[in-house]
């Protein structure tokens, strides 16, 4: 979702780069793999490194084994990361040891909670980077008082959103696959109202009583606003090996494999409320305006609550069923759209990189 406007803007660009995609395997479900690929017109990749899953030590080494040699073999000027995932530090520590810069985009979020392995990866990235791209003001300060030189940091906006926006006409009604999923015995009407639920942080998941906790809150609120859930595969695991299946089997939280993005989209879109620990999805939601209750006790993107339609509340049963009254009852925020969320981030990021670029 990220990189997908940045290719196409750096193939457009006043100064066209020889772009080669290479994806690392990191998200290793072959078939969300190709579903994204096609749906947001990204080429095939290049080199495909096929890594899989692992513990964050060893998928991290994993990619880091396995690039070095491509970098060897294709001797790129600059490489570009995104985000804050193993394979983002990961390629980004091989190409600076190799004494090649690299461009951060999604640089300078910050939760403040070193507990949580992702922000481990936004610091440390942002550390050994040669150009930090921001999705938001506020990011800058952060890279500032960690002793990053302004004149490596670029405001360019936030590429989620471009992406959100390049393909929202063509976000998808998911009535017939949700039916399909459920089957006939669990059937649900999407022209009600409904709400949408993520979950997959290891905070959340991971712990058996943590999870039938929050599993049981948001059961009794399915009873008010019915739920549909994809679930993450590692989040599937966990609830069949703390034996929560029973649970959830006769409520109307909803599980449903994970969907396509434009499923997902159009899913989103037309939502009532939208349950969450997902970083992406609190961005996506202040974009389209709908309510977001964030089941995290921080967030890397302070503008979403600040400007947007998110609002944190933590895993604690009763700030999560408040603010989902009274989301129920008021609307919930609707905010407004931040600052160079606009659709045209990668313009920008192309921009800067062809300067950038000539100038080195």
């Amino acid at each position: 979702m990220k990189i997908a406007p940045v290719i196409r803007a750096l193939n457009n660009a006043s100064y066209p780069c020889n772009v080669r995609l290479l994806h690392t395997g990191q998200h290793y479900d072959a078939a969300m793999k190709q579903s994204f690929f096609d749906q947001l017109h990204i080429p095939e990749p290049d080199v495909d490194l096929g890594v899989g899953s692992g513990s964050h030590a060893v998928q991290t080494a994993e990619i880091m084994k396995r690039f070095e040699p491509v970098m060897d073999e294709l001797k790129p000027d600059t490489i570009l990361v995104v985000g804050d995932v193993n394979s983002t530090i990961a390629c980004a520590l091989v190409a600076v040891k190799k004494g090649v810069p690299v461009i951060h985009v999604e640089a300078g979020l910050r939760s403040g909670d070193r507990s949580m392995p992702e922000e481990i990866n936004r610091v440390l990235t942002d550390q050994i980077s040669d150009l930090l791209l921001t999705t938001e003001r506020s990011a800058e300060g952060n890279l500032q008082r960690e002793g990053i030189a302004s004149d490596k940091v670029h405001f360019v906006g936030n590429v989620m959103i471009d992406t959100l926006r390049y393909n929202l006409d063509s976000a998808v009604s998911s009535v017939a696959t949700i039916s399909s999923c459920l089957g006939g015995e669990r059937a649900l009407d999407l022209s009600s109202d409904y709400g949408l639920l993520t979950l997959h942080r290891p905070s959340n998941v991971d712990d058996p009583v943590v999870l039938e906790r929050l599993l049981r809150t948001l059961v009794e609120l399915a009873e008010d606003l019915p739920l549909l859930f994809p679930v993450h595969p590692r989040t599937r695991q966990c609830i069949d090996s703390a034996g929560l299946n029973e649970l959830l089997a006769a409520s109307q939280l909803y599980l449903i494999p994970p969907l396509p993005y434009l499923n997902m989209l159009g899913l989103m879109k037309d939502a009532r409320l939208v349950l969450t620990d997902s970083g992406g999805i609190q961005e996506e939601t202040t974009a389209l305006g709908v309510p977001c209750i964030t089941l995290r006790e921080n967030t890397e993107r302070p503008i979403t609550v600040a400007e947007g339609s998110n609002t944190i509340v933590g895993s604690c049963p009763e700030k999560i069923s408040l603010c989902f009254n009274d989301v129920m009852q008021s609307g919930g925020k609707a905010g407004r759209t931040p600052e160079y969320w606009d659709g045209r981030a990668a313009e920008r990021i192309a921009e800067v990189i062809g300067d950038w670029l000539h100038k080195t």
